[in-house]
């Protein structure tokens, strides 16, 4: 297992670690619900470190993500980033990502831990036009500081107008005292924040530095459970959980990151789903009956036929209610629509919702 350069500051903060996606990683500090609403009412910071990097560059490196990416990245211009995914040559989904454009020769893959071999085994068979690929997965740290209280901590360490970066646009700033840090006004919450990019060599400096800077405000660690309730109550998707190689972004509800102003892997078969139809579709869905919907359990109607299956579920900390995720025969994909999650043999009633769960 390996372990991220934050490991040690885990340990003392007493995190209950556990194995994930190849590391060993903190699950949780204090407790899910204290962390979750650390993160929406005041401001936390996440290790995402394992979290994969892989450099794409050269006069082909826009062709190259144009073909293997569901969005159009020839709308980034420098310092912005896009949401997207690659597509598998099968209808499904290899990884979502995110892409970020440094300038017109150098782009940035943010991948997902668990994907990072399977991502670069995939880029690779497909650079059939030269483009230059590195992988840094292992050279780059990574924190997410998230929450609303998140830019009055980072603002502290830096000249830069924090204010001035737009949701999804980044900037390299002079951070801490350590150059060239990649400042990103993206996260995985629905809480506002921003993750920071840099060398493994300067972690414990930034960690330490972050959380004397958010000493006045209580800044605390999280872990990854509540990363993932808090990306549940915004409806995000998970991979392996919500989106993966059998399913299709038309079906997950991700058509506005898939666009046929070019040609990219699966794009007939996209276009094919948008123009006629899928016939199931994820949804959001919150529970009337007591009861927390888990991956894998099967969603049936009324007369218990098998409709659909849940991919994500949690009892909310925010809405103090059971919410879930899933897909279902599109029929049944409507807001309003009831459906029954099955929980030990036992129908439970839900209803399907319009997403997010929590608005922001």
């Amino acid at each position: 297992m390996k372990k991220t350069a934050f490991y040690n500051k885990h340990e003392a903060f007493g995190g209950k670690i556990v194995p994930f996606a190849g590391y060993l990683m903190a699950v949780q500090f204090e407790g899910i619900n204290i962390e979750h609403e650390t993160v929406r009412n005041n401001v936390g910071v996440f290790d995402v470190s394992h979290m994969g990097e892989i450099w794409v560059k050269g006069p082909e490196a826009l062709n190259f993500i144009q073909r293997v990416t569901s969005n159009d990245a020839s709308k980034l211009v420098d310092g912005k980033v896009q949401y997207s995914c690659f597509p598998n040559g099968k209808g499904g989904i290899v990884d979502d990502l995110l892409v970020y454009r440094i300038d017109s020769l150098t782009y940035l893959l943010v991948v997902n831990a668990s994907n990072v071999e399977k991502d670069w085994n995939w880029l690779v068979s497909q650079n059939t036009n030269g483009a230059v690929l590195y992988n840094a997965s292992d050279e780059i740290a990574q924190l997410a500081v998230q929450g609303p209280n998140a830019i009055k901590v980072l603002q502290k360490l830096t000249d830069f107008d924090l204010s001035s970066l737009e949701y999804y646009s980044f900037h390299k700033i002079n951070f801490a005292g350590v150059n060239d840090v990649i400042m990103s006004a993206t996260g995985y919450t629905g809480a506002g924040g921003f993750e920071i990019y840099f060398a493994n060599s300067d972690a414990s400096h930034m960690w330490d530095a972050i959380f004397e800077a958010g000493k006045e405000y209580g800044i605390k660690p999280i872990g990854l459970a509540a990363r993932d309730t808090l990306r549940l109550e915004m409806g995000y998707c998970l991979y392996g959980n919500d989106i993966d190689d059998t399913t299709s972004p038309i079906e997950a509800g991700l058509g506005w990151i898939t666009k046929f102003t070019k040609d990219f892997v699966n794009s007939d078969i996209f276009l094919a789903q948008k123009n006629n139809g899928v016939s199931r579709k994820l949804v959001g869905f919150e529970l009337i009956d007591k009861g927390i919907p888990r991956h894998h359990y099967d969603i049936v109607d009324n007369n218990s036929k098998k409709i659909g299956f849940v991919t994500s579920g949690t009892m909310s900390p925010t809405l103090k209610k059971a919410i879930g995720m899933g897909y279902v025969s599109t029929e049944y994909a409507k807001e309003g629509s009831e459906i029954n999650i099955l929980i030990r043999d036992n129908k439970i009633k839900a209803k399907v919702v319009k997403l997010p769960f929590v608005k922001k």
